[in-house]
């Protein structure tokens, strides 16, 4: 197990070297931003003096070296643009979106586990057809679409929610269900296929057999040995909602992580761009090491398997 755990971190540690280097150079390519820093009519002794400001005039393996040494003592830099530390403009804008993707998947298990279970239970019946239906729209429609639909159904016609920003609860219910809908219907659809492999085993039929209520059969015995593929599934969704929710966050103006992150690109502030996408990676390999240790930690014929290979 120690190996097998030590192998995953360090697996894990280049992934982030990689992601680092791959988000250097990104922005590196996307422009200078000394031009949208300046005025058209600076001369260019006010070009240099900004470039060598901002560090710009080093060869780009000297500034990637002092990039990842910094990164490493846990300084990520300045923003080039309101030279407050780069730590003060994450820390601002992460809790909103670990809020939007804490309620996003709060409201995907509400709605994702029951719906699946009892489709499985009426498997072949109406309420099989109509989840399956709910799968299907739940990852067909484009989130910034569906988004778009509700700003226009809820917050213009109907007047009951507000259309975007960040407030009361009432502000979080259109983008937390806009970024649901879409992990709800996976979540109904891996849960239905989890409870009918296990409602199919030979220990619910004799659970079955000695007389006991049906939902303690449903909900206590089936449920309870389904769940755990949805449970890991659910943790990387999470993981994945911190990340993923960019287009969702600008759709309503929810001042997340992914807001700034694309705000930055667009003005070129490479130290908010490298950080906040080097958090979002990070949270989502620790999540998949987490995932991967947990799996292991239940089935131990899994770490075999890796060893093996």
């Amino acid at each position: 197990m120690i190996r097998y755990l030590v192998g995953r971190v360090l697996q894990t540690l280049l992934s982030m070297l990689v992601v680092i280097s791959i988000v250097f150079v990104l922005t590196r390519l996307s422009g200078n931003p000394v031009n949208l820093l300046l005025d058209v009519n600076a001369t260019q002794r006010d070009i240099d003096i900004l470039t060598h400001h901002l560090g710009l005039d080093k060869p780009l393996p000297v500034q990637y070296s002092l990039y990842v040494k910094n990164v490493v003592q846990g300084d990520f830099g300045k923003s080039i643009l309101t030279r407050r530390p780069v730590t003060e403009h994450i820390w601002e804008r992460l809790p909103a979106t670990v809020e939007l993707g804490s309620v996003a998947m709060f409201l995907s298990v509400m709605l994702g586990v029951p719906i699946g279970v009892y489709s499985a239970v009426r498997r072949g019946g109406f309420l099989d057809s109509s989840a399956r239906v709910f799968a299907v729209l739940g990852q067909s429609l484009p989130p910034f679409w569906l988004g778009l639909m509700l700003i226009l159904l809820f917050g213009v016609i109907l007047g009951v929610l507000p259309a975007g920003g960040r407030g009361g609860p009432q502000h979080i219910l259109l983008p937390a269900f806009t970024l649901g809908y879409f992990t709800s219907a996976a979540i109904m659809r891996l849960t239905r296929s989890s409870m009918l492999e296990v409602l199919g085993t030979d220990y619910i039929k004799f659970a079955r057999l000695k007389g006991l209520h049906e939902q303690i059969v449903l909900w206590k015995h089936s449920l309870k040995n389904a769940l755990l593929p949805v449970v890991t599934f659910a943790v990387m969704l999470f993981v994945q909602f911190l990340g993923g929710a960019v287009v969702t966050e600008t759709v309503f103006a929810w001042p997340g992580l992914g807001r700034l992150i694309l705000e930055s690109i667009t003005t070129r502030d490479y130290p908010i761009v490298q950080a906040g996408v080097l958090v979002l990676s990070a949270l989502y390999l620790v999540g998949n090491l987490m995932v991967d240790v947990l799996y292991s930690w239940l089935n131990p014929k899994i770490r075999y398997r890796s060893s093996a290979s």
